[in-house]
């Protein structure tokens, strides 16, 4: 229970079908400067509005320390992918090592059939395997940030919330007097003051040296201010004067170059993903074809894919060219609504 409308409900709903539920809130907290927020999740007052909505459930309800697991897991993968010239997903990292990674293994411990979250997606069983399917209110889809879920860790999810909207969700929270009925959404990384991920990453690794920024051709347009300050795709704040814009192609963090180029030379088909967790499908030894979803809220592309022969990592040839592929990103393979694989992006 983060303390938000939507895990408020997840718990309500199984509360009110007969489950036995106990409300767990993780305390995450790193103390720079996150701890206080309306807008973010896992705070301490997002702890109190959790405590509360338990207690109007009539179910116990504890806090749970995972402070030094999250630094390890979340923030020290978040600084060290960007130190790499990489653009992770904290969001995801946290599903899967934390939510069903120290609070799944909590759960575990304590004999639980069951973990249940507020997260937008549902589940669906092919051939003996458990897979993520999309939510039906597509708007808050949640199922690419799910995606790096192993089988153990879906056997034992539930999703409340698959069947429905978020309005539903508000409006079931508001029936029950909850109060977290009308708490604005979580979009900000909980681990970052202000929001301000340059300056989180300054103080974490450095501020980076100032470099060139070279186009195609070669030529330096540019001065960067440390390639931890961009991100493959990125458009604005490049400082560049030119007639055209210029988009974010590679960073090369071996020279301190940034390369950039103009719209029409940042599309590519072609990339290969790794830490591959396979979902509905079982790995495969012969190529298939799919859909790719390369970033959260992207639109899937027609693929087709080839596993390694140890299904650890993907190799993907996309139909049609696609700006923004990033490492540190995930690539999801979905049939339909389904997801079948997903690995990290590395190039």
């Amino acid at each position: 229970m983060s303390g938000g409308v939507d895990s408020s409900v997840a718990a309500a709903l199984l509360v009110e079908q007969g489950y036995d539920c106990v409300g767990m809130t993780m305390r995450v907290a790193s103390g720079e400067g996150r701890e206080h927020s309306d807008k973010a999740c896992c705070t301490v007052e997002a702890a109190g509005d959790a405590r509360r909505v338990a207690d109007k459930l009539g179910i116990p309800h504890f806090t749970v320390n995972f402070v030094e697991r999250f630094e390890r897991e979340v923030i020290e993968d978040f600084a060290a992918e960007y130190a790499a010239g990489r653009t992770p997903n904290p969001c995801a990292r946290c599903n899967q090592r934390v939510k069903f990674g120290a609070l799944y293994e909590k759960c575990v411990a304590l004999e639980a059939d069951f973990i249940a979250t507020g997260h937008y997606a549902r589940k669906v069983e092919r051939n003996g395997r458990v897979g993520l399917q999309r939510a039906v209110y597509r708007a808050k889809d949640q199922t690419y940030n799910l995606a790096g879920l192993g089988q153990a860790q879906l056997r034992r999810a539930l999703f409340p919330l698959g069947e429905m909207t978020k309005e539903e969700a508000r409006a079931i929270a508001r029936e029950r007097s909850l109060v977290t009925w009308d708490k604005p959404e979580s979009q900000e990384i909980c681990f970052v003051p202000q929001d301000d991920y340059r300056a989180f990453l300054d103080a974490r690794v450095g501020r980076g040296q100032p470099g060139p920024i070279v186009n195609t051709r070669g030529e330096v347009v540019g001065q960067h201010s440390g390639l931890t300050h961009y991100t493959i795709g990125q458009r604005k704040g490049l400082g560049i004067a030119a007639p055209r814009p210029y988009f974010v192609l590679k960073l090369d963090m071996q020279n301190n170059v940034l390369f950039v180029g103009h719209e029409e030379e940042t599309g590519d088909t072609h990339l290969v993903a790794d830490e591959v967790v396979w979902g509905a499908m079982a790995p495969q030894a012969e190529p298939f074809a799919c859909t790719v979803q390369i970033r959260y809220r992207h639109e899937p592309v027609p693929a087709t894919v080839t596993a390694s022969d140890d299904g650890a990592s993907l190799d993907i040839a996309l139909e049609r060219p696609e700006r923004g592929i990033t490492p540190g990103q995930w690539a999801v393979c979905y049939d339909g609504d389904v997801v079948l694989a997903a690995g990290l992006i590395r190039g």
